[in-house]
């Protein structure tokens, strides 16, 4: 905010009254103090973006929140699955006999594969076979530049739709699928397919330091 540093004991008392203050400022004697930090020009602009700012008012309690719009969903109920999706056409293929794109997320690696609608694999790329090692196989641009690569070779094969079933609670979970659009695969769906555990083991005991 401030950006002039302005000695006023070595101003004269007309430039004193020439020199543009900010309005929190205007209440101090300006003689007294031996140097301020003022903007050199007064902004108009600068001043109204302020008060603006002050005098916004926030809805407490909802800083961070994403809410969805009821009637947006309403409006977008064919989004949903139906007992009519199956036979749905893209591009004359049905729903049902569209390429399926696996991506399995772990921790540690992200592998992604491409298949028919009858499970037969065409194509598999990792991001260890991609080049990354160690620790770097883990991270979500490992697995953007993976789904990118298998993605055009899936498009240069002739397969434009493809539906996506993801699997695991990896860093590449959201990076994958935007690796595969910017390939220029069109996904049609997203299934989540993680598996949840109703009555899981029980935990290994707690490593003592």
């Amino acid at each position: 905010m401030y950006k002039t540093l302005i000695n006023l004991k070595k101003l004269s008392s007309s430039t004193k009254t020439l020199c543009s203050v900010e309005s929190i400022l205007d209440s101090v004697k300006i003689g007294v103090l031996p140097a301020l930090n003022i903007t050199s020009q007064y902004s108009d602009k600068a001043s109204h973006k302020r008060d603006y700012l002050v005098n916004k008012k926030k809805e407490e309690g909802t800083d961070g929140e994403k809410h969805i719009d009821i009637d947006y969903l309403a409006n977008r109920a064919k989004m949903f699955p139906d007992k009519n999706t199956p036979s749905l056409l893209f591009d004359g293929v049905p729903f049902s006999q569209l390429p399926i794109c696996f991506i399995r997320t772990s921790p540690n690696n992200t592998i992604i594969s491409v298949a028919d609608y009858d499970g037969k694999v065409m194509r598999t790329n990792s991001c260890g076979l991609e080049g990354y090692k160690n620790a770097k196989k883990g991270t979500n641009i490992a697995a953007q530049q993976t789904a990118i690569a298998i993605g055009t070779k899936t498009v240069k094969s002739g397969i434009k739709n493809v539906r996506v079933c993801i699997k695991g609670l990896g860093p590449g979970r959201g990076s994958s699928i935007k690796g595969l659009e910017m390939s220029g695969l069109n996904i049609i769906s997203v299934t989540d397919v993680t598996g949840i555990s109703w009555n899981p083991p029980r935990p290994r005991k707690v490593r003592r330091v």
